[in-house]
């Protein structure tokens, strides 16, 4: 017993130690990140990729207005009439222009802009949400994702520490080392505190903690579980005074005693 005491402390400090480390924010790195109230958007060029959806808009031209398009994994989109045209990279502007250029060619065309493309499904970009929440994943970038949204839209469970939660912006430059900070998101909820909630940007990361005693719990669960299962393999069944030993869901009916 005391041994098993004496293995579960420094079990335990090195979970803790583990943990202490794990953490690499760095408080002026916040100032890399847009703070809402800052701007009033912030994808000032959205950029066309598979597979967001678009509408155009062109009431002179009722074969393609209010038509939608998804971009095709070929970065294209197509109209019965007009043919193909090149979308990904483009921002809705741009790919307006060039539909107006062939519209023209077709129809007579009144007033400055007589041809609209409305983005109006956001597929292509995301951020991440990851940790400790009941909803973890990649999440639809709409350029006024907050820190504050992107959490409460996770929905953090129980083992989460939300005292330190790390917001992450990667960098693919290896010259260049991401922007993490950290964010108190007990005190951002509970008193208001909105000074660390960002605007996202694509590809950042949110990462939401277990608590010392979850992760303590996660590790200790993650040895006991193979020993579990290794002794749940085998299972001794009463049948009328005598056992059977019976394996992993097999067919074997027999070794009565």
């Amino acid at each position: 017993m005391r041994y098993a005491r004496e293995i579960m402390v420094v079990i335990l400090s090195l979970i803790t130690i583990s943990l202490t480390g794990c953490f690499s924010s760095r408080a002026k790195d916040i100032e890399a990140f847009i703070k809402p109230h800052e701007v009033e958007v912030t994808a000032e060029r959205y950029t066309l990729q598979p597979p967001d959806e678009i509408e155009v808009h062109c009431s002179k031209v009722p074969e393609i207005h209010l038509q939608r398009q998804r971009i095709r994994p070929d970065g294209k989109v197509g109209f019965e009439v007009l043919g193909e045209f090149e979308a990904a990279g483009k921002t809705p502007e741009e790919l307006a222009k060039e539909v107006q250029q062939k519209v023209v060619q077709l129809y007579t065309l009144v007033g400055d802009k007589p041809i609209e493309v409305r983005l109006i499904a956001y597929w292509s970009k995301v951020y991440y949400v990851l940790g400790q929440v009941y909803l973890p994943g990649p999440k639809v970038y709409t350029g006024r994702d907050s820190v504050l949204y992107a959490l409460a839209d996770a929905q953090p469970n129980p083992m989460a520490w939300l005292g330190r939660v790390q917001v992450i912006r990667p960098s693919a430059d290896k010259s260049v080392r991401p922007k993490i900070f950290e964010v108190n998101f007990d005190r951002m909820a509970a008193h208001g505190d909105a000074s660390k909630d960002i605007l996202l940007q694509e590809g950042d990361i949110i990462y939401v903690p277990p608590t010392v005693l979850a992760a303590i719990a996660m590790k200790v669960e993650e040895v006991i579980r193979p020993i579990a299962r290794a002794f749940a393999g085998v299972n001794i069944v009463q049948t009328g005074g005598r056992q059977r030993v019976g394996g992993y869901g097999g067919g074997y009916d027999g070794g009565y005693r």
